[in-house]
């Protein structure tokens, strides 16, 4: 991200966008890096072992079906709150806070591919940490939703992964690396505080996550310093978490034996 776009705060203003960035982080991914610290040492400290535990993703909210469709729906969209209220708070006169964020449509091309290469230098690695730590017994298994519950449930999860992309890339990259850098972090200070908060609502799922998360995030983190632009890392997101949600139900029913949880 280009330095010179940066104006850093002096006095009171430092203060401010301290309790702005709590206030954000409490309203999204904080309070959700919270409960997941609260859910791993529930986990650690069960009698259950961790390797035999499991996390559901994207599990039905109801037996009915307009019912359920209704309240994932509407965490969808309440959930892009979050992003909003972030571009809301970037928005200055004649600074469009998309353009602030490089998430535009100015260059398509090399964002998508971009974010095709990221995809392949996280999705390998991280496919391959999940199977060890599933190996090693410090990852729980991850369930994810059925994919033939209804009509409306691969649409619904596709949905679903575009929104954990906008709400991680642009709340923990975006918005966090500019606001702390008009604070006056140091870059690499930003890329690490950004990733283990990455890592850290990522815990629930178990050790092995928070450190796949935790290097994703310093490779996010890097890539947007040298790039300035949060796009090809919504689309490496979106694309890893269609992956997750509707991929690897597939790899479920295929590899039962390595993916499933114990019985």
């Amino acid at each position: 991200m280009p330095t010179a776009s940066v104006s850093r705060l002096v006095g009171p203003h430092h203060t401010r966008y301290y309790w702005e960035i709590g206030i954000v982080l409490a309203l999204s991914l904080g309070a959700s890096a919270v409960y997941s610290l609260v859910s791993i040492v529930a986990r650690l400290t069960d009698t259950t072992p961790l390797a035999d535990q499991s996390a559901t993703l994207n599990g039905s909210q109801s037996t009915r079906e307009w019912l359920d469709f209704t309240y994932q729906f509407l965490g969808i969209v309440f959930g892009l709150a979050a992003v909003a209220l972030v571009l809301y708070l970037l928005w200055r006169p004649g600074q469009n806070p998309f353009t602030r964020l490089g998430f535009d449509l100015t260059r398509p091309r090399k964002d998508v591919l971009g974010g095709f290469g990221l995809l392949l230098v996280i999705g390998v690695p991280g496919l391959a940490l999940y199977l060890a730590g599933r190996a090693f017994g410090f990852t729980v298994a991850v369930v994810p939703s059925p994919l033939d519950t209804f009509w409306w449930t691969i649409p619904i999860l596709v949905f679903a992964a575009l929104k954990a992309a906008l709400v991680e890339e642009l709340i923990v990259v975006g918005y966090l690396f500019t606001r702390l850098r008009e604070l006056g972090w140091s870059t690499w200070t930003i890329i690490l505080s950004s990733a283990v908060l990455r890592g850290s609502y990522h815990l629930y799922q178990g050790i092995g996550p928070f450190f796949g998360n935790v290097a994703m995030g310093v490779v996010f983190g890097w890539c947007y310093t040298r790039w300035g632009r949060t796009t090809p890392l919504v689309v490496t997101h979106w694309l890893l978490d269609i992956l997750s949600f509707v991929g690897y139900p597939l790899a479920l029913a295929w590899w039962p034996g390595l993916l499933a949880p114990a019985s």
